[in-house]
């Protein structure tokens, strides 16, 4: 057995680096050992993706030191980082969607060479290589862009293994995976411990956290909170460290439901997407809809708010037949939509964070051609402080937010008409722990107003949480119905299985 030191491959220690009079680390410190994983925690803004540039070589820190594989490293690279065997697999993956899985694999090698000619048989070569390293099946001739999310994160994997890595860091690599993907994931990331390389696991979800992780390291506002062994930690502290706050874990139960459906689908079906779908929801109740990704649950959520128009069945708002055929029929019987990508569906990215807010209401603000200020600035002021949108100037671009922020924006867009049904497609995707509780504070507080929600996500903890019924989908049809003591993780996952 080896001492601590030899074990030990990354020592980071007393690291601090400022962007002009923002310090976004202070004095925070991080140790890796061979072949473990090790989650690095926070919010976001925490400092996390900081500290992965100033390892990675990408920023040089102004104070604190590095030692990598037994060596002090003074002044970093990103290719020093790269020939020292550091990999960093950020959430983009860095390939070219243009090219195929071939040549992104081989591209490095090819240009390093420094032959004029490309030899295509090389480039056949290096790619077998690079994915027989994690027994990756893949099509090595199919565009990248034609990729699943969960295809793109391997052939990232395989290309960080073809230069000798001894430390892979993941940012957020499941954001976007479906949980077979995530075991997926975690079987690949179980089979590169075993070959000795460890992997810092960048993530704020509690579950994948106590999962996959052996040591923790969590920062909060650019500074060291805690380090320790994850069997040491439960979801009270995580969340404590992650946040600074302490919540209160309750299952929302309804103050008071409508004796009659406020929205309902009758044997509503789309060839190819879903069948026969019934369901009712009541005024103040929060109904969650979940299933694996291809069970036809998104599908569903386009269809009720009018993007994808039905091939058959009805749809009655307080009772009475209503034809939804396009988004604008659907805003007309007061059905707002919180979409599940908030970046290319959800906000006007190249607007201020004010006209995201008011964007759904210009036409009340709006008065003969005239646009009225003073409401703008009064309901901007308003949602602001209602939904708590961490923000100094409202009149910032929207990208300057969070995640979390920026979610809460979109829900501030469609609260100001006032709907009276709001269907949310994965309201809490991507958002931090503290944002979260945010979140599901403000749909409970909706439905004890009276409103009728709508929950359509995979993340079973939320769902269980915050709905007071769920219906499972399943090869686009329900198929099993859940509430009461009934209503549970096992339950729900026996059917979405």
């Amino acid at each position: 057995m080896g001492s601590d030191n030899e074990k030990l491959l990354l020592k980071a220690e007393h690291i601090s680096i400022s962007f002009g009079n923002v310090h976004a680390l202070r004095d925070v410190s991080l140790k890796i050992h061979r072949g473990e994983i090790h989650c690095l925690a926070g919010e976001n803004g925490c400092g996390k993706s900081t500290l992965i540039k100033i390892i990675s070589g990408v920023y040089q820190r102004s104070g604190g030191t590095i030692e990598f594989d037994g060596k002090k490293l003074d002044k970093i690279t990103p290719i020093d980082a790269i020939n020292m065997g550091i990999q960093v697999i950020y959430q983009d993956f860095a390939l070219f969607p243009n090219l195929t899985v071939a040549e992104n694999l081989a591209l490095n090698t090819e240009v390093a060479s420094g032959q004029k000619w490309i030899s295509w048989k090389n480039v056949r070569k290096i790619a077998e290589d690079a994915v027989s390293k994690i027994n990756l099946k893949i099509d090595l001739d199919e565009k990248v862009s034609a990729l699943s999310v969960a295809q793109k994160q391997m052939v990232a994997i395989s290309r960080a293994l073809m230069f000798n890595a001894k430390l892979i860091i993941m940012d957020e690599p499941t954001t976007a995976l479906t949980r077979k993907e995530v075991d997926a994931l975690f079987k690949i990331i179980l089979y590169l411990k075993g070959q000795g390389i460890a992997i810092l696991f960048i993530s704020h979800k509690l579950n994948e956290v106590f999962e996959i992780s052996e040591r923790y390291t969590i920062f909060r506002n650019g500074e060291l909170v805690s380090s320790g062994n994850t069997k040491d930690l439960d979801d009270q502290k995580f969340t404590y460290y992650m946040t600074g706050r302490e919540f209160e874990e309750k299952k929302f139960i309804p103050e008071k439901v409508s004796k009659e459906a406020i929205f309902e689908l009758k044997d509503l079906s789309k060839h190819g997407a879903f069948n026969h779908i019934n369901i009712q929801l009541h005024g103040g109740e929060i109904l969650g809809i979940t299933g694996l990704l291809d069970s036809g649950r998104t599908e569903l959520a386009l269809a009720m708010f009018g993007i994808t128009p039905v091939d058959s069945g009805k749809i009655f708002r307080n009772g009475k037949e209503v034809n939804i055929k396009n988004t604008r029929d659907a805003i007309a019987c007061k059905i707002g939509y919180v979409p599940e990508d908030r970046l290319s569906e959800g906000l006007f990215l190249q607007r201020s964070i004010a006209d995201n807010i008011i964007i759904s209401e210009i036409d009340r603000l709006t008065n003969n051609g005239i646009y009225d200020k003073k409401m703008r600035e009064s309901e901007v002021t308003r949602w602001v402080k209602e939904m708590e949108v961490k923000t100094n100037n409202p009149d910032n671009p929207v990208t300057t937010l969070s995640g979390g922020n920026q979610q809460k924006v979109v829900l501030a867009k469609w609260l100001a008409v006032k709907p009276e049904v709001l269907i949310l497609n994965g309201p809490t995707v991507g958002v931090d722990i503290g944002s979260k509780h945010d979140i599901h504070s403000i749909l409970q507080k909706l439905a004890n107003g009276g409103m009728g929600l709508i929950i359509i996500s995979d993340d079973l903890p939320e769902i269980v949480q915050n709905c007071s019924r769920v219906d499972v989908i399943k090869d686009g049809r329900i198929v099993g119905e859940y509430a009461g003591n009934d209503l549970n993780e096992t339950a729900i996952l026996d059917a979405m299985m």
